[in-house]
């Protein structure tokens, strides 16, 4: 059967490369499998009773109704890291923004004429309001360690920075990947009292909504810095904005313009450039083109944010039934006892779940019966039944 892949952005012609030719990829194409996007927000767009996988080229998924998609079975992927490296670019640069005060001093010379001719005199007398600070030896917060963020903190540290990171969800292999001088936080109040700059890399959910708020403020040495290239959402503006005023911060550097931070002196707000690179946008591209071919094909889960992890080798002359299920207990024996029911054998299987979904993939040696697939959807509790 040929795969149908409806774009709903401009994804890289690169990334739709590596989907096969025998696929129907394009804007218009109907009652499709997959989904694959960048920014289009599915929250006002009806999702076709078709689509099996929902593919979002960049790591935040906000605008895909996930908890519906779920309850359908439809599987959710996004790409965690592809795009790590031009973040880190731009909270580096917002670090440099921040320390020398470039942006009121390029505002400053912009404003500038050459009526009088010789600009010297204006720019010696200026330029001391636009002194700034360097970076060895000041002590930068990153709350969330992921691809990102442990991208962050290793560059920091090159740059001779002290470095704190806090992540109560820290895995084993981002621990691998941290520079050995980045030290644990213990708490977000130790992290917020120790630091001279904070920067977040975590995902907008209800738990970080406001994260940086005004009694994490408070905590914070006089002049300091916070940096969010996450969400907007994560940090609450309106305190940042009276910690501002009031002088105990020296400034807000962000990726997400709202009328209140535009016209403020101490904020820098950029158009959500975090993963606008040519470079990003191809990686997540790639990322998710291949999830999604992956997942239609064989089944295979990488990086999905509501489904477990699946990986399972086709097995030599086997069949291959794809199950999404409510993680209930018995379910892989019903399952089992179907197919043992219609007298067929099990080459292998795996069996996955995380949090109210299981998934299971099974390997039958040879054929399967057309019934099967409607055998499998009368238990209770099996969602989605797929024959591969």
């Amino acid at each position: 059967m040929t795969q149908r892949i409806r774009t709903y952005n401009a994804i890289s012609p690169i990334g739709l490369a590596r989907l096969p030719r025998d696929f129907e990829v394009g804007p218009d194409v109907s009652s499709p499998q997959g989904i694959l996007l960048r920014s289009a927000d599915l929250h006002k767009e009806p999702v076709d009773e078709s689509v099996l996988a929902i593919a979002r080229a960049g790591a935040g998924t906000n605008n895909v109704p996930v908890a519906r998609m779920s309850e359908r079975g439809v599987v959710v992927f996004n790409t965690p890291g592809a795009n790590a490296n031009a973040v880190k670019e731009l909270v580096i640069a917002g670090m440099l923004l921040a320390a020398r005060n470039i942006w009121p001093a390029a505002r400053f010379t912009a404003d500038l004429t050459d009526d009088a001719g010789d600009l010297d005199p204006a720019v010696e007398q200026a330029k001391k309001q636009f002194a700034g600070f360097e970076l060895p030896g000041r002590t930068l917060g990153v709350i969330g360690l992921g691809a990102i963020g442990v991208l962050v903190a290793n560059a920091a540290a090159g740059l001779g920075m002290r470095v704190l990171g806090y992540d109560p969800a820290l895995t084993v292999t981002r621990a691998w990947q941290l520079n050995s001088s980045v030290q644990q936080a213990t708490s977000l109040d130790e992290l917020f009292r120790r630091a001279d700059m904070v920067t977040a890399h975590v995902p907008l959910v209800d738990a970080t909504r406001g994260l940086v708020g005004a009694e994490q403020l408070d905590r914070m040495k006089p002049g300091a810095t916070i940096l969010n290239f996450a969400r907007g959402g994560i940090v609450d503006e309106q305190a940042v904005v009276s910690a501002l005023d009031d002088g105990r911060l020296h400034a807000y550097i962000c990726d997400f313009p709202s009328p209140t931070l535009v016209a403020h002196p101490k904020v820098v707000a950029l158009p959500h450039l975090g993963a606008s690179t040519a470079e990003a946008e191809e990686n997540c591209a790639v990322m998710a083109a291949d999830q999604m071919r992956d997942y239609l094909l064989d089944g295979t889960i990488r990086n999905s944010v509501n489904f477990p992890e699946a990986q399972l080798p086709r097995s030599a002359g086997a069949t291959r039934v794809a199950i999404v299920n409510a993680n209930v207990p018995n379910m892989v024996g019903q399952i089992s006892g179907t197919l043992a029911e219609a007298g067929l054998n099990l080459a292998d299987l795996l069996n996955k779940s995380k949090g109210e979904i299981a998934y299971t993939l099974i390997d039958v040696d040879g054929g399967l019966p057309a019934s099967l697939a409607e055998r499998l959807r009368s238990i209770a509790g099996v969602i989605r039944v797929r024959m591969l």
